[in-house]
């Protein structure tokens, strides 16, 4: 019978709720952050879709990830090694360690300027995102554990290039949580989506589940295509409700007789999925912006769901990550200057615009927006088979630079250094862990507290390297 419980499983969980209470206080008074996901006893309600404060006041509260799948190569975007044209066509020594042959130094094919008042040097393929130079810290002294794509993919996207753990979007739900309850906290968008593997890159892993990414295929425009069975074919949306309550209601008769934070998520995807039907489709729908703001933005997919994360955000979606290079990698081997050219053709419009949109939304001052890949390029060109250079680069993990702007951070500044040709961080190297620590305290958080207890542990998203690049901090 509904509501029914026996005298051992009233005893259990009235046990189990004063020991929850007891030790959150006692974990807050630690300096702990403790969701109520982690407390045996919590309600559904008091999980992932639910707003919660930082741990300190960070000038951020919100994050847009443009992640270059494929390795965009630094020495042709924001590392401007004018040595690689002095050494051109000459060999650069043996001990430059590289997963494929490579042969001469291989100069950059595209011309670097100084802008704004600052005077960083940058590409011009991402002239337009130039304009906002004084708005960026470049980090050019980044380095990768390995030169190979997935380990590369998931320590810059979830902090371990082993193991997979939780996504860097669903830690920052985890400690935020969200400020819209009809719209997931955390949307991954990429075009065509990416080998199933690779979708370990905005997973949970195992925080609760309600903290993953949604994923979202932005290359189409049709809402039930764009987020799969967000409308149901039969069923109209009172009917609908009833199911949904009737659920509810066994699922969480269910859950009183268990301890499993699966159910939280289960129950809270059910929920969040019925809402989503109707605040989805207006905020997805692009159509609904002044003509000039869409021409700011400019065609194509890249640059719709740019403006889409930009309408997601300002309804309170915590994380947005913008896959590019899907389907056409930045992993130019061969041909890199066509190859390059093209690529940046297709974001550097919708950075620059999402840019001056947030400023002038007075969003821009709140929104951490970070940029780059999982590593860099070398600077020497890569060779076939046959010996013949293929005007190409290949991978190189040693050395690469992100740049960030926005909520928290200082602009107009480069931190570290690669040598002289643009191989290995040479000054004040930073770790994809640095730069983790880095983000978080910008959003509120000491990386070393905001934890999560699995397995007889306390697992951070920094696992326990890390240290804050304040240089690039405002």
């Amino acid at each position: 019978m509904f509501g029914s419980i026996d005298r051992r499983g009233f005893l259990q969980n009235a046990g189990l709720g004063i020991g929850a209470l007891g030790l959150a206080h006692v974990l807050r008074a630690d300096g702990r952050l403790v969701q109520a996901s982690e407390v045996a006893g919590a309600s559904p309600a008091e999980g992932a879709l639910t707003h919660r404060s930082p741990q300190f006041p960070g000038k951020a509260k919100r994050v847009i990830h443009f992640f270059l799948n494929g390795g965009p190569s630094h020495v042709d975007t924001f590392d401007y090694k004018p040595a690689l044209a002095k050494f051109a066509g000459r060999p650069l020594g043996d001990n430059l360690r590289t997963e494929r042959k490579t042969g001469s130094a291989f100069p950059s094919p595209f011309r670097f300027r100084r802008y704004g008042d600052s005077g960083l040097e940058i590409s011009e393929i991402f002239s337009r995102t130039a304009e906002h130079a004084d708005d960026m810290a470049v980090i050019r002294s980044m380095y990768a554990q390995v030169p190979n794509h997935e380990p590369s993919l998931m320590l810059m996207n979830c902090g371990d290039s082993v193991q997979p753990r939780p996504s860097m979007g669903a830690w920052v739900l985890y400690g935020l949580g969200t400020d819209n309850q009809n719209l997931p906290g955390f949307v991954a968008m990429c075009p065509g989506g990416l080998p199933i593997k690779d979708t370990e890159n905005w997973q949970a892993g195992f925080l609760p589940g309600a903290f993953q990414g949604t994923y979202v295929d932005s290359q189409h425009k049709e809402l039930s295509r764009l987020i799969e069975n967000i409308e149901h074919p039969q069923i109209a949306t009172p009917a609908q409700r009833q199911q949904l309550e009737l659920l509810t209601r066994l699922n969480t008769e269910h859950r009183r007789r268990r301890l499993d934070p699966r159910l939280d998520a289960r129950i809270q995807s059910f929920e969040l999925a019925f809402r989503m039907q109707q605040d989805a489709s207006e905020a997805f729908d692009v159509s609904r912006e002044p003509q000039h703001i869409q021409e700011m933005y400019g065609e194509g997919v890249h640059a719709r769901q740019t403006l889409i994360a930009r309408r997601l955000l300002e309804r309170g979606v915590r994380f947005v990550q913008l896959w590019h290079g899907a389907g056409q990698p930045w992993d130019n081997h061969s041909n890199i200057e066509s190859a390059h050219r093209s690529l940046a053709g297709q974001i550097d419009q919708p950075i620059a615009a999402l840019m001056t949109d947030l400023k002038q939304r007075g969003m821009f001052e709140d929104t951490l927006i970070l940029w780059g890949g999982e590593f860099g390029r070398t600077p020497t060109v890569e060779l076939a088979g046959d010996g013949q250079p293929q005007l190409g680069r290949d991978h190189n993990h040693y050395g690469f630079s992100v740049w960030m702007a926005g909520g928290g951070i200082r602009g107009g500044t480069t931190y570290g250094a690669t040598d002289e040709i643009g191989f290995k961080a040479e000054v004040n190297p930073v770790s994809v862990h640095d730069l983790h620590a880095t983000i978080l305290h910008a959003l509120g958080f000491d990386h070393e507290k905001l934890t999560f207890r699995y397995a007889g542990r306390d697992f951070r998203l920094t696992d326990v390297h890390g240290r804050v690049i304040r240089e690039v901090l405002s």
